[in-house]
């Protein structure tokens, strides 16, 4: 995990923050602009994910901007972000999303994080011809007759017969409970996990365990699952903030087991929360992992030191999102920057050298098996463990 803390942090997280990073002045008024938007969670339990997005997409613009822009069919573009924070909330999203693709005229947004708030734009997305990346799992926004949506991470039931198998067979975990959140993402992940779990022949102890996100205490409700001593507890869709909390309280009650979530979760804030009850948690990490990462990538990994002020694994993931826009425009033509037809006939055949490995390793968009169709951006699936105030590598993968 890195640390290190730069800059002051661009914390600015209201309604609507415009980022034209590391933009020379005036550049935008003089040149040629293309305007992304980013859609989603940045205040609340589940901010984590909204701000990396939103620290990820200031990142990758800076790198372009920095260089000139993206160039697309030989004229340089530079790249304006338009970020919007929906605050989990459906009726913000619709209204975030009416605004990106409506007033500003935005064809391409990344975002949200949930399944409420991203199957709520899809509507939009649609009717406003718009593209967008969004990090929820609900098939139905990936599979016909939805096309305008592309899943922008692993999902949980793509990492969990991975995770799952590693377990039972290195780790000797032959009993799991869950914990799911009681909303449509964390009821859904437990549903897949449980499926998943029965699978590979592991005795699911108990998958009736459910909480609030306004949820304070966790006592009571973690003391039925530990009373039942699984070696695995499974946190379905857990936000960051509550991850740490559930596993403290875990581990004062006596559990010595393991944990997992297919949701990814922050280092600092488990080390802040949890402490020296923060080990042994499984889960869908960065996909740029030290050992693997090229220059580019360490690149990108200080311009978002610069935005954010300290480094994010999940932001491994979070980077390919604004790239595949940008590379994705290259190869379609400026055309496609207003006409997203032209976007989506580049996707099936789309392959590039992956600019954030060091492996001569191509980037594509995947799902087909999943989805029946290609609306995946095909990040490496790494899978990690905390150990020591560290996040460490169990798994690097890949998803058809």
């Amino acid at each position: 995990m890195m640390k290190t803390s730069r800059r002051t942090v661009l914390k600015g997280t209201g309604a609507l923050a415009l980022a034209a990073a590391a933009a020379p002045t005036g550049a935008f008024a003089q040149g040629k602009v293309l305007k992304i938007g980013q859609l989603g969670v940045m205040s609340g339990p589940e901010a984590s994910w909204g701000l990396v997005n939103k620290f990820s997409a200031m990142a990758t613009a800076a790198m372009y901007n920095e260089r000139g822009g993206v160039e697309i069919d030989g004229e340089k573009y530079m790249i304006e972000l338009v970020s919007v924070d929906d605050r989990n909330d459906p009726k913000l999203t619709v209204s975030g999303a009416e605004r990106l693709t409506g007033q500003e005229g935005i064809r391409y947004f990344i975002g949200p994080n949930m399944d409420t708030t991203a199957t709520s734009v899809r509507p939009i997305a649609e009717k406003n011809n718009a593209m967008y990346i969004p990090y929820a799992f609900d098939r139905s926004l990936y599979s016909a007759p939805a096309e305008n949506a592309i899943l922008g991470m692993i999902a949980s039931y793509q990492v969990a017969p991975v995770m799952y198998k590693i377990l039972r067979d290195e780790r000797d975990v032959k009993t799991v409970a869950f914990l799911a959140r009681n909303d449509s993402d964390g009821l859904l992940q437990r549903d897949e996990g449980v499926k998943v779990a029965e699978a590979l022949g592991l005795e699911v102890l108990s998958s009736d365990n459910t909480y609030e996100a306004s949820i304070t205490d966790f006592f009571p409700v973690v003391a039925n699952i530990v009373s039942q001593a699984p070696d695995l507890i499974v946190m379905s869709a857990v936000a960051p903030s509550h991850g740490p909390q559930i596993m403290r309280s875990a581990r004062e009650m006596g559990y010595q087991g393991l944990f997992a979530s297919e949701a990814a979760q922050d280092m600092k804030i488990i080390n802040e929360v949890a402490g020296e009850y923060g080990n042994g948690l499984i889960s869908i990490g960065g996909a740029s992992t030290p050992e693997i990462r090229s220059e580019y990538m360490e690149e990108f990994i200080d311009r978002y030191i610069e935005a954010a002020g300290e480094w994010n694994d999940e932001a491994g993931t979070k980077a390919y999102a604004l790239e595949m826009i940008l590379m994705t425009l290259q190869k379609a033509g400026a055309g496609a920057i207003d006409d997203i037809s032209l976007f989506k006939a580049a996707i099936d055949d789309f392959s590039v050298k992956n600019p954030f490995l060091k492996a001569d390793q191509q980037l594509t968009y995947v799902g087909t098996d999943d989805f029946g169709q290609k609306r995946q951006i095909g990040v490496p699936m790494v899978i990690t463990e905390t150990k020591d105030g560290e996040l460490t590598t169990l798994s690097v993968g890949a998803v058809a």
